[in-house]
């Protein structure tokens, strides 16, 4: 099911290309809709997700100029998985050099997921450069959020998935799942890392909607794509995203004067709602919309709406 809206035709890139950002990582970029329109950038969840062509969809191709890009260590770019020079702030820093290709002084930033969390930082980083926020499932990577979804919360709710996500790991070594996932995850047999990738990433393939969809599922369990996703998420997670707790809540107030859209739904798991109504009192600007009968994922009923209804408002707006 979908909103009201529907999303907008399939459209092919205007310009796809790379970007050696340093420390030996090549971004994969992508430019689509109409050159010279609004300027946008999309920003992927995960850590160690990537685009789709559906993320293209959420924006008018007439009047926005959208880039979309893999973020370090994901889909197109390279090298795949890396861990090493993958920080949140590398990735800060990718987007000012992004922006600086596109050729903007501002820009709309919309994220999901991590891709929230990652726009936060951005944006209180360089408040100048964001003409508007789009925000969906929103996650500060505090370590309360993170105990919740990896080691007791979630888990009283899908008892039998949460069984799975702890199948690879010694039974002694369950109190620390974060801990013992990254020992899997970077050890030397390749044949368990890809065992623990895809048990880390079907965990939240099978936990993000409200009712199940075999697709986040077979996506999740693909092997490729399971190696970065988990790899690089147990990485950004292990550090705390290199965040002080509570950091992007604490410094909200730097958002002040940007307008803003936050969309979460009701029943999130990976991300509970009270950091989305937190971060709505931080920042008054930005338009709150809680979304009843919705979990996690961005196509769940009425959060696409609600994305599609944001993305069309904001392109009606000349601030640029």
């Amino acid at each position: 099911m979908t909103g009201r809206r529907s999303l907008y035709p399939a459209i092919e890139p205007y310009e796809t290309g790379t970007l050696d950002v340093g420390d030996g990582h090549v971004l994969y970029y992508e430019r689509v809709g109409t050159r010279g329109a609004k300027p946008a950038v999309f920003l992927h969840g995960g850590p160690g997700g990537g685009i789709s062509p559906d993320h293209r969809r959420l924006f008018d191709p007439a009047r926005y100029d959208l880039l979309l890009f893999d973020q370090r260590g994901c889909g197109q770019s390279t090298p795949h998985a890396s861990l090493e020079a993958n920080t949140t702030w590398h990735l800060v820093d990718d987007i000012e050099k992004l922006r600086a290709l596109a050729g903007v002084e501002r820009w709309l930033v919309f994220g999901g997921s991590w891709g929230s969390t990652l726009a936060l930082a951005y944006a209180e980083t360089h408040p100048q450069r964001v003409s508007e926020l789009v925000l969906r499932g929103i996650y500060t990577v505090s370590q309360a959020e993170l105990d919740w979804y990896y080691q007791s919360g979630v888990s009283e709710m899908f008892p039998e998935k949460f069984a799975r996500f702890q199948a690879p790991v010694p039974e002694a070594e369950r109190g620390n799942m974060m801990a013992a996932y990254r020992k899997l995850l970077t050890g030397a047999d390749e044949a368990r890392q890809i065992e623990a990738a895809r048990a880390w990433s079907l965990w939240e393939g099978e936990t993000i909607t409200l009712l199940p969809n075999p697709d986040n599922s077979a996506k999740h369990d693909e092997g490729h794509f399971a190696l970065a996703f988990a790899r690089i998420e147990n990485h950004y997670f292990t550090h705390l995203g290199w965040l002080e707790d509570g950091q992007l809540l604490r410094d909200a107030h730097k958002l002040a004067g940007i307008p803003g859209v936050i969309v979460h739904g009701r029943y999130d798991m990976p991300c509970p709602v009270r950091y989305a109504h937190a971060l709505h009192q931080a920042w008054p600007d930005a338009d709150f919309h809680l979304i009843e009968g919705a979990g996690h994922a961005w196509t769940e009923p009425g959060i696409m709406d609600q994305l599609l209804a944001a993305t069309d408002r904001f392109a009606a707006n000349p601030r640029k």
